[in-house]
């Protein structure tokens, strides 16, 4: 938040101001120096790294101030610096009253798939409306969430903010920081199970967003998966709206059809309206992102008119579900950001009805599964298999289970290839595709499968 002194700052922190003018006023907050500009303020943040060592380094790219745990000498007198007992503490408390102050909305959106790419729809259908704040990026934990709000205009009147988790009670330390008014479960799904003992587990992790939601807050639930319906009879905050196909979803699709390269074509009920959409989308998951994002725009008491517009335009994110065109018109969807079993499952079975001379799928290691985890590869394996692809290349130690459930269900040997590193795949594919070919990509975050994609583009981009 933009126009706040450093006197203001350190006071809502409960800081020390050590040195610098308590009158300067800052324009923007950040964690990494790198991102510093004239005016920022740097939370030396102890993460992975030690934030304290890059004081200096945000100092002399312009930052005006900084947030320490630790006394820091060798910087001019007047830049400002606040001490704090827990620079991450004090981020989040800076944070949270500075939103408790304001009359913004908060959307809280988490779940074990399509978070992000519901936070992007909602945002631009409520931004036919309102004046949207929205988290960047995968900014969705204790840093990322505060750093968010800390970027909010007097004008905003709506936060969207995405709440993620690997361990039990993250999400409800994010909750304390911003209650949401409204909340949204896009699903539970075997997802960070490296953590959890079960998928009841990781739904209880879940279900801590309504229970840190404002009272009368508005929950907006999956109302296909089991597991969120029962959390939706449990919830008594406030009403409660379900999206998806169950003919009880207040915002649900209707006669959803595959439309090929068109995307899918649906009918929309939206409380009593009815309309007819085509989206441009290959995965029917995204599909059920944007029927979140409009329950979110129902709970706003919204009509369909107000936010029809938004339906010609909405966005998609990189790395989770962008078409790339390269020469010889080759195709790629670009789906590298990340993987889960219901998440690959979906697109595999979406994108195997898309006519193509080849369809290649890219699949790299699915990571976090614990002892389940060869028996969801092999089963991807074998989605492969049934849904229509004719190649498939795994990357990673895990994924050569893909190989072998593949193998078992009718795909032959030598239409698999393997590799260790996305490194070292990119070369390959250069010599292997032929004009038409259709590539999916998609693995989990550490296996960096857009270096494939980089490195396609460079070599083959039109």
């Amino acid at each position: 938040m933009t126009g706040l002194r450093l006197s203001d700052i350190a006071r809502l922190m409960r800081g020390t101001l050590l040195q610098g003018n308590p009158e300067a006023v800052v324009s923007s907050f950040i964690f990494d120096s790198r991102e510093a500009t004239p005016g920022s303020f740097f939370f030396a943040l102890k993460d992975k790294r030690d934030g304290h060592l890059f004081v200096k380094d945000a100092y002399e790219r312009g930052a005006s101030a900084a947030c320490i745990s630790e006394r820091i000498s060798g910087l001019p007198i007047d830049f400002g610096l606040i001490l704090v007992e827990d620079t991450l503490k004090a981020l989040q408390t800076l944070a949270g009253k500075l939103l408790a102050q304001s009359q913004l909305k908060v959307v809280g959106i988490t779940g074990s798939i399509g978070k992000t790419s519901t936070k992007e729809f909602t945002a631009r259908l409520l931004s036919e409306k309102f004046k949207v704040l929205k988290s960047p990026g995968n900014f969705n934990n204790q840093i990322g969430l505060p750093i968010s709000i800390l970027s909010m205009k007097n004008t905003d009147q709506v936060a969207i903010l995405e709440m993620g988790m690997n361990h039990r009670g993250e999400i409800k330390r994010l909750t304390e920081i911003a209650p949401p008014d409204v909340a949204v479960l896009t699903g539970v799904a075997p997802v960070h199970l490296e953590f959890f003992r079960d998928l009841e587990e990781i739904a209880l992790a879940k279900q801590e967003i309504l229970e840190g939601a404002r009272d009368g807050a508005v929950a907006v639930l999956n109302g296909d998966d089991p597991r969120v319906r029962k959390m939706a009879a449990e919830y008594k905050k406030g009403p409660v709206i379900f999206y998806g196909c169950s003919p009880d979803c207040q915002v649900r699709a209707e006669n959803l059809q595959s439309l090929g390269w068109d995307g899918w074509s649906l009918d929309l009920i939206y409380g009593r309206e009815r309309t007819s959409l085509r989206v441009p989308f290959l995965n029917q998951a995204l599909v059920f992102n944007l029927l979140a994002a409009c329950a979110v725009a129902f709970s706003f008491d919204l009509k369909l008119a107000d936010f029809y517009p938004a339906f010609s335009d909405l966005p998609l994110v990189e790395q989770r579900g962008q078409m790339l065109r390269l020469k010889n018109e080759i195709s790629i969807y670009d789906d590298s950001y990340n993987s889960n079993p219901v998440a690959l499952d979906w697109v595999l079975k979406s994108l195997g009805r898309i006519p193509a001379r080849r369809k290649i799928a890219v699949l790299g290691d699915m990571l976090e599964l614990g002892p389940q985890e060869i028996e969801f590869h092999r089963q991807a394996g074998k989605t492969v298999a049934q849904s229509g692809w004719d190649y498939l290349v795994t990357v990673g130690l895990r994924a050569k289970h893909m190989a072998e459930g593949a193998v078992e269900n009718g795909l032959g040997g030598g239409n698999i290839s393997s590799f260790s590193e996305a490194s070292e795949v990119g070369p390959w594919l250069k010599t292997f595709l032929k004009p038409s070919d259709f590539l999916l990509v998609k693995g989990s975050r550490g296996l960096a499968l857009e270096k494939i994609i980089n490195f396609l583009k460079n070599e083959l981009e039109d």
